[in-house]
């Protein structure tokens, strides 16, 4: 017989009012919840309070944004409350089930919490919230440099996308770069400033958004960025672009993106597919919660959704590459997809992790192999 729940409650505060404070509360609170064996997939509820409530309102953008690199997808109902005094207070409920997961194996060996480890990038690094922070910092300011033009493309508030033309070059190729966060977290202006090494090299940059998980399943994600991709192409002189020239790329849960539109005989042809690390089995999630934050109803709706079993459509090219340091799961599905598509073996990033193997797309070898791709 399973033992009992054990119920939770912990808390975090911070000095302040607005994002910044609930940001570093909600971090803390976490925090406490990992020293008590919890995650975020444990929470039941969160009550955070301060001085202005409607600041903290999860409604808001930053909320939301902050609230996701925090606790990913995990959304479980949220109180805001007043509260007087300078600083914000993130209280958060958790149930922890009595027994831990069974080790029998349900993915290529894995028991349960071994998948989840495996297919867990913010393990790698000692604090994702800085990880996020400086790519803030980086992206907000290669936006202002390259005047970023938040174009929609589709009714949700996340179709939108940025467009950066390099100067003195008439009517230049597309490179589409489609961020990652597991379907469910960042945004495309956290990734701006990966984009200036292509930009450099005399392509239009298309820098995209998405509508995000939970609230849009995994399943219904593809339809958003191939409507971008048509709206590329559609308003190509509009744009002053030649999208006869359309070239993808992805990271992580944006190299699973990319590598669908690259099978997809729905999406506008593509001359070529770059997949960084991207999680193209997405068997792997079907049984650990993140699955069930995607919306996965079935391991065959997950299989059909994944690249690995696809295969391109003629005349894209493909380059595939992953960093030295990702877990074994990250470099397998880097390898066979790259195997089963026919194409070069991964570029390996010597020492990177899941995250910083986009440093090397600014100035290394992944901006060389992506320049290699598409033609340079």
């Amino acid at each position: 017989m399973a033992g009992l729940a054990s119920e939770i409650i912990v808390e975090g505060r911070a000095p302040g009012a607005g994002v910044a404070a609930l940001s570093a509360a909600l971090s803390r609170a976490m925090g406490a919840l990992a020293a008590q064996g919890a995650a975020p997939a444990h929470l039941t509820g969160l009550h955070w309070s301060g001085s202005d409530p409607a600041a903290l309102h999860p409604a808001r953008r930053e909320v939301d944004r902050a609230w996701r690199e925090i606790c990913a997808g995990f959304r479980p109902p949220v109180r805001v409350e007043f509260a007087s005094g300078d600083e914000v207070i993130v209280r958060a409920f958790a149930s922890v089930p009595g027994t831990a997961p069974s080790s029998d194996p349900v993915f290529r060996g894995y028991g349960v919490a071994e998948l989840g480890r495996q297919m867990s990038p913010r393990g790698q690094v000692p604090d994702m919230g800085a990880v996020f922070a400086q790519w803030t910092r980086d992206g907000d300011a290669a936006r202002v440099q390259h005047q970023a033009l938040d174009i929609a493309y589709g009714p949700h508030r996340d179709e939108i996308l940025d467009l950066y033309r390099p100067e003195g070059v008439a009517r230049p190729p597309v490179w589409v770069f489609i961020h990652g966060g597991y379907w469910q977290a960042s945004t495309k202006d956290q990734h701006a400033q990966f984009c200036a090494g292509m930009l450099r090299a005399g392509f239009a940059i298309a820098n995209i958004d998405y509508p995000l998980a939970p609230e849009t399943p995994l399943r219904e994600i593809m339809a958003p960025v191939r409507a971008a991709l048509h709206f590329i192409v559609d308003e190509a002189d509009a744009l002053g672009v030649d999208a006869s020239r359309l070239h993808v790329a992805g990271h992580s849960a944006g190299g699973h993106l990319a590598a669908y539109m690259a099978a997809d005989p729905l999406a506008p042809p593509l001359a070529s597919a770059h997949i960084l690390s991207g999680v193209v089995d997405l068997e792997a999630l079907f049984p650990i919660p993140m699955g069930r934050v995607l919306g996965l109803r079935s391991i065959e709706e997950a299989r059909a959704l994944s690249p690995i079993h696809m295969r391109p459509r003629a005349g894209t090219r493909i380059a595939v590459a992953v960093g030295g340091a990702e877990s074994d799961e990250f470099r397998r599905q880097s390898l066979e997809v790259a195997q089963a598509w026919g194409a070069p073996a991964p570029l390996v990033v010597a020492g990177a992790n899941h995250f910083s193997l986009l440093d090397s797309l600014v100035d290394g070898d992944l901006l060389a192999q992506a320049q290699s791709l598409c033609g340079i």
